[in-house]
């Protein structure tokens, strides 16, 4: 198209054809998003992120190539449209989908063009062309020579551009980008071509964010490795250079030196910080840094940065349960989901402030943590949470979900993509946690989630690392038993997971309580995990919730806990602010004192629990061996609770005499609360044959308000049987045989905090259950209760079920097994 353009003018020029009226040049216009935000109107040519993009490593001279540049949509294999004008404009770095841009539509491949004047003082330099990120693969041209490629949404790259610059005249830069999102396997975090109604959104595709050149010396600084050592008050520093030369770092407190060091370049240093300053939430102390490379005592490049004294760890409490540490004293991480998208800018904030802004309110809302969710930010958004004190578990973008395994090709290129976000962002004192894996999102093996999570803390040994936040969730493919923290997630939750071993534990998502406000809503309706009509609930049901979360910390050990989430998102109206940032949907003075609450109260001293010792002898509290073999009732022969058969299980033959068959909608009702599903312990057995596999279903449980207190069941997302509570579940190892008879027994040891699974006699699985769910409804064989419905109905026989108010120990199970009752 762009050359046919040339011919035609060339035609004219060459008298061949009537000239053509001359038109007017394209322009850029925003275009109108959905929702607007109080930065959206700021936002113009002339001011697109003007802020210095490298907080970490600074020099005095730059140029933000930021602004207006000519676009086009692309074809795949085409060649670059060198010296062609585009036929339209787009505000770079607001990716193409978004209103911002001026584009606001989807783009496989895309071209972008514009040209610069080469500074005169730049001319003896070297010239560096930086991106902070591009979506996703790229290839950069500059005055036709190409310059460099790479593949990956999240992470930086620079290319010296020297040697393809002109000696004169305008300089041309011309990049190419390719992004397919999830029609391929390339880590895209939430993004979707097609983005529903539900937990995935606009997708992101080219520039998005600051683009901008640099001069530097042929010998400079490219990067600096900055980890804090409390044991002997220094700053480990490699400053990394082209050569090796000599470096000099001296540290500031305000202008005031406080450390010097001197050694060679590309080599760790101890730069001595007395009496450090320690940082941290409350406390956000941060220390200036110039780093001076040196070649025979001749300064060649000197860099500004700063770095913060502080140390994430585990230790346990006063009740014998691992918590993090900062510092060497026990914080609770009480943080929010944080996904960073935006209405008008999607994957990028229209401007620092509303960058600032989401980190900001984090701590007006009483959070010291924050979880970056599957997303990499700007470079600014780190230093601000440096800045303003906040704790950061940095997720890495996930593969798309799918049925399917990605293959070995996309599982190199994830890892190798890992690696080089860990090595980017190691040196911000804000990040703490690293999460290679969320859920089951694109995990292909249990065994490679653990090796990646063991490379991880092998790359950086300074940081807690979190190798899979909701390992019981999601086509999760179960826990590696690797890296330091136990991640589950629980809807509403929150989750109660134990400490184990050395690994502490963490509620890694929870609540998800949403409200939809008028004229500030993305689609015409929203969803959450549970919708609440007005703002006085809303507050409310946050509040319960997160007293909750400070029982699980104080009785379970959690050292975490995390919010869905700190704004809507599209669909999900489940945010402290809607999508807009426009209005605040609770009651921020309550939010914010509880969640103070939180943080004070669970410092490791411990609340547990010792529940009664229970009634003893093998018999239990209620025995319903189906001898009956007629009628609609059957007897509870140790107690006085017979149970009533609700639409018609039949007869039939059982494991031992006669049993009950259930045909997927009947079941036994024994209209009483067997168990203390809340504090105390408590076993179920049964012996039970399904008539086939698939879908969720359960034997015995107990009825709450909303879900069932716990769930003895066979587990079709998981093809087992499992003794579950909600968002836990112990499962068997192996799947079962449609029509065989199988023993089993589901043991709730409060005290302990876990889910004990025995599949005939023998232990089959188990799980950190710590809090347990407070159901007073009527135990009941056959079904169970889950979001207020009767659910999970059983397809198959069942005989022979026993209920304790005690824990059974291995030898009475077996014993139980070996008897045939």
């Amino acid at each position: 198209m762009f050359r046919r353009t040339l011919a035609v003018v060339a035609m004219v020029v060459a008298g061949l054809a009537p000239a053509l009226p001359a038109a007017a040049a394209p322009e850029w216009h925003a275009k109108t998003p959905p929702l607007t935000t109080p930065w959206t109107h700021l936002v113009s040519p002339t001011n697109a992120l003007p802020e210095y993009p490298r907080p970490q490593l600074t020099r005095p001279d730059w140029k933000n190539l930021n602004g207006v540049w000519e676009f086009a949509g692309a074809t795949a294999g085409a060649e670059p449209p060198v010296g062609e004008s585009l036929p339209e404009r787009i505000l770079v770095p607001y990716p193409v989908e978004s209103a911002l841009s001026g584009i606001m539509r989807s783009e496989p491949r895309m071209w972008y063009r514009r040209t610069f004047d080469l500074p005169a003082a730049w001319r003896k330099d070297r010239l560096v062309l930086n991106f902070g990120a591009v979506d996703y693969d790229t290839r950069v041209w500059v005055n036709g020579k190409l310059v460099t490629t790479h593949r990956g949404g999240y992470d930086a790259f620079s290319a010296d551009i020297t040697s393809a610059l002109k000696a004169h005249g305008k300089q041309e830069i011309i990049v190419g980008v390719e992004d397919l999102t999830d029609a391929t396997w390339q880590p895209v975090g939430k993004q979707r071509q097609v983005p529903d109604r539900g937990i995935f959104y606009t997708a992101t595709s080219g520039i998005w964010q600051t683009v901008w050149l640099e001069p530097v010396q042929a010998r400079h600084i490219t990067k600096l490795d900055m980890t804090p050592r409390l044991a002997d008050s220094t700053l480990r520093l490699t400053a990394r250079s082209s050569i090796e030369g000599t470096v000099e770092a001296v540290a500031y407190d305000k202008g005031r030196v406080v450390g010097r060091v001197r050694g060679p370049a590309n080599q760790e240093l101890a730069l001595p910080v007395p009496h450090a300053k320690l940082w941290s939430p409350d406390s956000p102390f941060l220390y200036d840094l110039r780093v001076t490379l040196l070649d025979r005592n001749r300064t060649v490049d000197k860099v500004g940065s700063y770095f913060g004294m502080r140390e994430i760890g585990t230790a346990p409490g006063a009740d014998g349960k691992l918590r993090m540490t900062l510092n060497g004293k026990i914080l609770f991480h009480m943080a929010t989901l944080d996904q960073g998208f935006w209405p008008d800018g999607i994957h990028t904030a229209p401007t620092d402030a509303a960058l600032r802004f989401d980190l900001e309110q984090h701590k007006v809302l009483g959070f010291n943590a924050v979880r970056k969710h599957i997303k990499v930010e700007p470079d600014r958004w780190y230093y601000h949470a440096d800045k303003l004190g906040l704790l950061v578990w940095q997720d890495m973008p996930a593969m798309k979900t799918s049925s399917e395994l990605p293959p070995p090709d996309a599982r190199a290129e994830f890892e190798r993509q890992l690696h080089r976000i860990v090595d980017q962002h190691n040196s911000w004192t804000s990040v703490v946690v690293w999460v290679p894996f969320n859920e089951g999102w694109g995990e292909w093996a249990r065994e490679d989630t653990g090796r990646i999570a063991d490379s991880v803390k092998a790359q950086d040994p300074s940081r807690l690392v979190n190798a899979h936040s909701g390992v019981n969730c999601c086509a999760s493919k179960g826990d590696s038993g690797r890296g330091d923290i136990i991640d589950h997630h629980a809807y509403v939750g929150p989750a109660t997971p134990t400490p184990e071993g050395t690994r502490v534990s963490a509620d890694g998502e929870h609540g998800g309580f949403g409200l939809e406000v008028e004229d500030h809503m993305w689609f015409g309706d929203g969803h959450a995990y549970e919708m609440e009509p007005d703002s006085t609930t809303l507050t409310r049901r946050y509040v319960e919730n997160q007293r909750d979360v400070l029982t699980s910390a104080q009785r379970c050990g959690i050292s975490g806990a995390i919010y869905t989430q700190i704004t809507d998102v599209e669909h999900e109206v489940n945010g402290f602010f809607t999508y807009d940032r426009q209005v605040r949907k609770m009651d921020f003075a309550q939010v914010k004192a509880v969640n103070q609450d939180i943080i004070r109260g669970a410092d490791g001293t411990g609340s547990g629990v010792e529940p009664p010792p229970g009634t003893p002898g093998p018999d239990g509290i209620a025995y319903y061996p189906f001898s009956e073999g007629t009628g609609t009732t059957t007897a509870d022969e140790v107690g006085d609770h017979d149970g009533t058969l609700v639409n018609g299980p039949v007869w039939t033959p059982g494991h031992n005499g006669n049993a009950l068959q259930f045909d997927g909608s009947s079941f036994v009702d024994t209209g009483a609360s067997l168990v203390d599903t809340a504090e105390g312990n408590y076993t179920v057995s049964a012996w039970v044959r399904m008539d086939a596999l698939g879908g969720f279903q359960t034997a015995v449980s107990q009825d709450g308000d909303v879900n069932s207190g716990y769930f003895l069941q066979y587990s079709g997302s998981d093809n087992r049987f499992a003794f579950s509570f909600v968002g836990v579940r112990a499962l068997a190892s192996t799947p079962p045989n449609p029509g065989q008879w199988y023993h089993l027994v589901g043991v709730r040891d409060a005290a302990a905090g876990t889910l004990e699974l025995y599949v005939d006699g023998t232990p089959a699985g188990s799980a950190s259950g710590c809090v347990g769910s407070p159901a007073t409804g009527d135990t009941v064989i056959g079904r169970a209760k889950y979001n207020g419905g009767q659910v999970d109905f059983w397809r198959g026989a069942i005989d022979q079920v026993h209920v304790y108010d005690r824990a059974l120990t291995d030898a009475e199970v077996t014993e139980l097994y070996s008897s045939g009752r």
